[in-house]
């Protein structure tokens, strides 16, 4: 009774506390109170409710069942807005605060929303190696799915509630990715329903404009109902490498020399400064000496970054063995390094173990809570970017981030980029080496200021035939958007399909100068 006592006079005074010093002024200047009292129970919450419906799911066969009938019902829902004369763009009537981008898409508002549930994984075809899923389907429910079988995807984006439509109609990448491309050139066959009403599948030898053009499209050429992807046979652990290299030409070289061996199964760089970084291989195996095992995805283990950053401050190489689903998700507890900024002490030994089992708060909650103060406030002095360019130019790149944003740690990861149709390409006739650069944080540099840097930063990113993650905040023109990506097949089939009166264009849709 003492500690329900307790507790209570604790919430109390936290209570009047708050109303001391204003709400808005906690949630902005003391956020940890909020996220830490608030959303972290919730998000348990949220996730024990999205774990208990995919294991009821799984249990009852249910979903591929009503997958046919849930389609239907989507069908229906654009055919009735023909009906009512196609007044408004469709979109889809998930809340914007629920996807893993920060931007917040207003358009909602003033769209005709088609209710799409689509949330299960539909059939594990172990013959053709094909694993067949709903576009709500997030990284962490379909690797839970596929480990126990034996089974996972070639490239595993890193966050848990990243899900397969996002990563498909937006883009997505790993640390294997200098193997196997991007998350979209890991899918066989794509099903959408179309501005007419009709169900349609792709592939590269079915409907295949279509399928090409669909990644990146964030939505504007028809409702993703159902995706095919690869698998490949699972493996136990990830030995993985551990080397500091101070220099950047150093770095740069180690980096690209790396990600050229097809024999590493995964290579991802993290830079601390703009000389020093730790540059990680990692092979999959099923054996492991046991000393060396690392189950970094512990609730009371370091941030995988801070683990990463001992090795460089100790000045020594080193060889661990990381089980692979905890490898998947290395980066998911701390967001990367994003959740240093919401809870300064998260790290700390005392919270990892008394509460790093609740972390990290959900990216759509954060969103939902934040306000329009915080939102203001992050998008003046905060930058959460992925840029894609040359691995030729990765020296340059880097020195040109370090200049405009001076933001760090920063994450390399390497990805071959064929030659296919669609938005992004490599500029020649062949496949080429590019790199991620994501800078996630607070910019150091004195003469930042949000618009000017990244317009600056994406001028940058177009001379050297690169790209943007379109998840991100955009300050391209429609004329520099359309110069940064290959509209042609685009914009044939939005003519072709009568998409201009159905759903916006992608430009209108996810960049600043165009959204209202």
């Amino acid at each position: 009774m003492s500690a329900l006592w307790s507790v209570g006079a604790g919430l109390l005074l936290l209570l009047l506390w708050v109303r001391h010093r204003g709400l808005e002024a906690v949630l902005v200047h003391h956020r940890w109170v909020f996220v830490c009292f608030f959303l972290l129970p919730l998000s348990i919450l949220f996730d024990i409710y999205y774990q208990l419906r995919a294991w009821a799911v799984w249990r009852l066969h249910s979903a591929p069942r009503q997958h046919a009938q849930r389609v239907r019902h989507i069908q229906e829902q654009v055919r009735e807005w023909k009906k009512e004369g196609s007044k408004r763009y469709m979109c889809t009537g998930r809340p914007g605060w629920l996807t893993v981008s920060l931007r917040v898409g207003k358009y909602k508002k003033t769209h005709k929303n088609i209710m799409i549930n689509l949330m299960d994984v539909l059939e594990v075809d172990s013959e053709r190696q094909v694993v067949r899923v709903e576009p709500l389907v997030s990284m962490g429910q379909l690797t839970a799915h596929l480990n126990p079988m034996g089974w996972t995807i070639p490239v595993v984006p890193e966050l848990d509630d990243l899900t397969v439509g996002g990563l498909i109609m937006g883009t997505g990448i790993e640390s294997s990715s200098h193997i196997y491309g991007l998350f979209q050139h890991t899918c066989v066959a794509y099903e959408l329903v179309l501005a007419d009403g009709s169900l349609v599948r792709c592939s590269p030898t079915e409907n295949s404009d279509l399928f090409y053009a669909v990644p990146w499209s964030c939505g504007t050429l028809g409702f993703l109902v159902a995706a095919e992807i690869k698998m490949i046979p699972a493996k136990k652990y990830v030995k993985i490498h551990y080397e500091p290299v101070r220099g950047l030409p150093k770095i740069c070289e180690k980096f690209t020399e790396e990600s050229k061996k097809k024999e590493n199964s995964f290579v991802e760089g993290l830079m601390y400064s703009l000389d020093e970084a730790v540059i990680m291989t990692g092979v999959l195996t099923d054996e492991a000496e046991q000393s060396k095992i690392n189950r970094i995805g512990n609730y009371y283990k370091p941030w995988f970054f801070k683990h990463v950053e001992k090795f460089l401050k100790a000045d020594r190489t080193g060889v661990e063995y990381i089980p692979s689903r905890h490898y998947y998700h290395r980066h998911t507890r701390s967001i990367f390094w994003e959740l240093q900024d919401i809870i300064p002490f998260g790290n700390n030994p005392v919270f990892r173990y008394l509460f790093g089992w609740m972390v990290p708060p959900k990216i759509s909650l954060l969103k939902l809570t934040q306000g329009e103060a915080i939102r203001k406030l992050y998008e003046q002095h905060h930058v959460v970017q992925d840029m894609l360019v040359p691995m030729k130019s990765l020296e340059k790149s880097i020195q040109t981030f370090h200049v405009d944003l001076n933001v760090y740690p920063i994450w390399l990861c390497p990805f071959i980029l064929p030659n296919n149709p669609g938005m992004v390409h490599p500029k020649g006739d062949e496949t080429e080496l590019y790199v991620d650069i994501g800078a996630y944080g607070e910019p150091k540099s004195k003469q930042f200021e949000a618009r000017a840097s990244m317009r600056q930063m994406e001028k940058f990113v177009r001379s050297v035939h690169g790209f943007q993650m379109l998840y991100a905040d955009c300050y391209m023109t429609r004329e520099e958007f359309w110069d940064m990506f290959d509209g042609s097949l685009y914009h044939k089939l939005r003519e072709e399909m009568n998409c201009k009166d159905a759903f916006p264009e992608v430009y209108d849709k996810i960049c600043k100068a165009a959204r209202h």
